[in-house]
C-alpha cells in the first residue's frame, strides 16, 4: 500500500514537504509488510531456494580453482536478491491501483514524487531486510568473506543503492500492471536477466554469443562489485578490472537506471 488516503487527507496540509510526504509513505509500507509477515517470507522465498540450490545440487560440479564456489556464489546471491525481493514493489504498486487508491491519492495535496519516493524508500527497507538475511543464510551453508569489514559494508551500500534504482523501474511495472497478478508475472522478466550473467558462475563458462551481453549488463556489474569486494582481491574472483572500477561502474549503471525509470515513473503515475 502506498499511503491511506483518509488519512493523509487528515495529516497532509497543503504545502507539506517532499520529504514529510515521503516519509509517511515508507513508514505505511514498511507496516503493511509488518502486518502481513507472509509477504517479506514470499518475497525472499525465491532467492533462498535459488541460493541452496546451487550451493548443494550444482555446486558440487563447479570448480573454479581460486576460490571456493560458495565463496564465489554467495556474493552473487546478495546481488541477485535485492532484484528478486523488488519485484514484491511492483505487486504492491499494482494493488494500489486496481483498489482504486492511486485515483484517490491524485486529489491530494502532496507532491506525486513523493508519494512515489515514499514508496521505493518503505521497498528499499524490505530489500534491505532480504539482503540481510541472505548474507546469514550464505554464512550458514559455508560462505567466508576474504575482504574487511569496512568493504563488506561498502558492498551491502552498494546493493541498497543499485537496489533503489531497480525500485523504480518496478514501479513503473506495478503503475502499467492491470492487478497484482499481471504485475507479479511481468516481473518475472528479470530471472532470465539473472541468470545471463555472472551472479551464479563466471561470465567466460557462457556460450560465446551470450558473453557480449552478460559481461557489462547491470547483473553482472553489481555481482562483480560486491564479489570483488567480499572477496577483497578481484584476481580471486577472475576479475580482469579492479574494485574500484566495478563499484564505479555500478554506480554509473544505477544512476543511468534512475535517471529512465524515476522520471517515468512520475509520468505514469499522472497518466494511469
Amino acid at each position: 500500500m502506498i499511503v491511506d488516503a483518509g488519512t493523509a487527507a487528515h495529516t497532509q496540509a497543503p504545502g507539506a514537504s517532499a520529504a514529510v510526504t515521503a516519509a509517511q509513505v515508507a513508514a505505511r509500507t514498511v507496516r503493511k509488510y509488518m502486518r502481513s509477515p507472509q509477504l517479506l517470507v514470499s518475497s525472499m522465498v525465491g532467492g533462498a531456494v535459488f541460493l541452496l540450490l546451487f550451493r548443494f545440487i550444482f555446486g558440487g560440479a563447479i570448480h573454479l580453482g581460486a576460490v571456493p564456489y560458495v565463496d564465489f556464489l554467495i556474493p552473487g546471491m546478495v546481488a541477485t536478491s535485492v532484484l528478486i525481493t523488488g519485484t514484491g514493489a511492483a505487486v504492491g504498486v499494482a494493488e494500489d491501483g486496481d483498489q482504486g487508491l492511486l485515483d484517490r491519492l491524485r486529489s491530494l495535496p502532496v507532491p506525486r514524487i513523493a508519494l512515489l519516493t515514499g514508496r521505493a524508500l518503505g521497498d528499499l527497507a524490505i530489500v534491505a531486510w532480504g539482503t540481510a538475511v541472505t548474507v546469514a543464510l550464505g554464512f550458514a551453508v559455508g560462505f567466508r568473506p576474504h575482504g574487511s569489514v569496512a568493504e563488506a559494508l561498502l558492498a551491502f551500500g552498494l546493493c541498497l543503492v543499485c537496489g533503489f534504482a531497480f525500485l523504480w523501474m518496478y514501479v513503473c511495472l506495478g503503475l502499467v500492471s492491470a492487478n497484482a497478478q499481471a504485475a507479479q508475472s511481468t516481473s518475472m522478466f528479470i530471472y532470465p536477466v539473472i541468470f545471463v550473467s555472472s551472479a551464479y558462475v563466471p561470465v567466460g563458462t557462457l556460450p560465446g554469443w551470450m558473453r557480449p551481453v552478460a559481461e557489462y549488463q547491470p547483473v553482472t556489474v553489481v555481482s562483480n562489485a560486491v564479489r570483488s569486494l567480499a572477496l577483497g582481491d578481484p584476481a580471486l574472483a577472475g576479475l580482469a578490472h579492479t574494485t574500484g572500477y566495478w563499484v564505479v561502474l555500478s554506480l554509473v549503471w544505477s544512476a543511468g537506471i534512475a535517471a529512465v525509470f524515476v522520471p517515468l515513473a512520475v509520468a505514469l503515475y499522472r497518466r494511469s
